[in-house]
């Protein structure tokens, strides 16, 4: 019988209506009647304006909350994809006046009504990506995140450029929500490779002919478990995902992350007063190579606990990751925002606060000339003193150990600099900051052999430490093809 190859399409995703029973138009304070309602900072509460009545956020109900038992794909309507051709502007009539009041969801998604002076907004969804499933409210004020901003830029600036200097304000800063996908997955895990126990190491040979050995045992390893993966959270915005891009520093905002999404409310447009807001642009399809990846680096790194004994790494061969179900929420998360555009290298910096934690992460404009001259100055000094030392050594204590630190001083002072201001390698540590949990977990370890005298001081070809979704790349039809049938 010939064996059938074809892999079967991916489940039907089973929606999840999220803004059920919400209306366009007014919100009304459920005490008096008022729709004049915004958010509390301080309770993270919505509170109205005219009574000062204060009221508890709404949770979304129909997820699925128990991710152990979650199956095929659940979408929040909110998330669902894009329609290209949906109009941005829409004509609300006033509940009160009757008036004909026109909202333009491509900058805003709540306007007063220009005749009585009532809030009208929107809050069922529409498919252009605008009206996510959750929000999580805003709960550092903009003066503490002044202050946030002002202590990061603050250790930075001997080496920052003096326009920069000059014109640094944090008075501008902007609250902003961002879009961004949050996911749940429920998998199945299979890792199979070999890994190394060190038994000892020594040194053999004189001067600079002495060479380091490491004797170490060989295992052949497997760990098969089950994991759930809760609040994964990757932006859904095309320009925000591009960490790599060359004119913005696009990798400061994703750093801050994460966010305690489990607290997000149901979307209700008031939390927005106040604030500016960026929607929606990229769709499942689009983003699941990357949230499978990023599954991949939390399950592997998981593994680690359950692999210390192997203390020279290991090198998986095999790397299984079959999706059981998945769950995606459209969110909208609170970050305040500092900018900066540097002319001279057309390139858009950011300081960036997570608006729940307090998390700061920024790029601050370099004085590429006095960076030069200190770190050639560091660079001379690491080189007398290099001559300095050349006086005290014997025959049997040789510098060729350690003596090119001292020579390539100035070259470690610039690149240590240098990142300290640009930051251009910070990012969100998905694989540890994740919450995710293993069960039912099978594990084997077999002893092969011992390998004697080996120079590398860690394991040829170890990748159990290794991360591969820390920047966008195309996994195309990756993801569909890791359902279980």
């Amino acid at each position: 019988m010939e064996e059938n190859n074809v892999i079967p399409p991916p489940p039907e995703p089973k929606i999840v209506q999220t803004d059920v029973g919400a209306k366009d138009g007014q919100n009304k304070c459920p005490k008096c009647g008022a729709t004049d309602i915004s958010l509390n900072v301080n309770k993270g509460l919505l509170r109205c304006n005219f009574c000062r009545h204060e009221f508890e956020p709404e949770k979304v109900k129909g997820m699925e909350t128990d991710i152990s038992k979650l199956e095929g794909q659940v979408v929040g309507s909110g998330a669902q994809d894009i329609v290209a051709d949906v109009s941005e502007v829409l004509t609300f009539k006033c509940s009160s006046c009757g008036s004909e009041v026109v909202i333009d969801t491509a900058s805003a998604l709540l306007a007063r009504c220009h005749w009585c002076r009532n809030t009208l907004s929107v809050n069922q969804q529409i498919p252009n990506g605008a009206v996510p499933d959750v929000v999580l409210p805003f709960k550092l004020k903009k003066e503490e995140a002044q202050t946030e901003i002002e202590k990061f830029v603050n250790k930075r600036k001997f080496f920052a450029h003096p326009q920069f200097k000059k014109d640094f304000c944090t008075e501008n800063i902007m609250g902003v929500y961002l879009p961004y996908m949050v996911v749940d997955m429920n998998a199945h895990a299979n890792l199979e490779g070999q890994g190394e126990v060190l038994i000892r190491s020594y040194t053999s040979g004189t001067g600079k002919n002495k060479t380091t050995y490491y004797d170490a045992d060989l295992y052949d390893v497997e760990r098969e478990y089950d994991i759930t993966v809760e609040g994964l959270t990757v932006e859904s915005s095309a320009d925000k995902l591009d960490n790599k891009a060359r004119n913005k520093t696009n990798n400061i905002i994703n750093s801050i992350m994460p966010f305690d999404t489990e607290n997000s409310a149901k979307w209700n447009a008031n939390y927005l007063k106040g604030y500016n807001s960026e929607k929606r642009d990229t769709n499942i399809s689009q983003l699941g190579g990357l949230v499978y990846t990023q599954s991949k680096d939390i399950s592997r790194h998981k593994a680690n606990e359950t692999l210390k004994q192997y203390n020279r790494g290991v090198a998986w061969a095999k790397e299984d990751l079959i999706v059981k179900g998945t769950q995606w929420k459209a969110a909208y998360l609170p970050v305040w925002l500092y900018s900066y555009h540097q002319k001279s290298k057309n390139l858009l910096h950011y300081v960036a606060v997570n608006a729940r934690t307090k998390e700061t992460m920024g790029s601050v404009p370099i004085n590429q000339l006095k960076l030069f001259f200190v770190s050639a100055i560091v660079e001379v000094i690491g080189f007398i003193l290099w001559l300095v030392t050349l006086q005290f050594l014997s025959s049997d204590n040789e510098e060729g150990d350690w003596g090119w630190l001292l020579l390539t001083a100035g070259f470690v002072f610039y690149g240590i600099m240098y990142a300290r201001y640009r930051n251009k390698h910070a990012r969100h540590t998905h694989e540890k900051e994740t919450k995710a949990t293993m069960t039912n977990l099978l594990q084997k370890d077999v002893f092969v052999k011992r390998r004697t005298r080996l120079t590398n001081p860690k394991m040829k070809g170890a990748n159990n430490t290794a991360v591969r979704g820390s920047t966008v790349r195309s996994f195309v039809g990756e993801f569909e093809k890791t359902f279980s049938t």
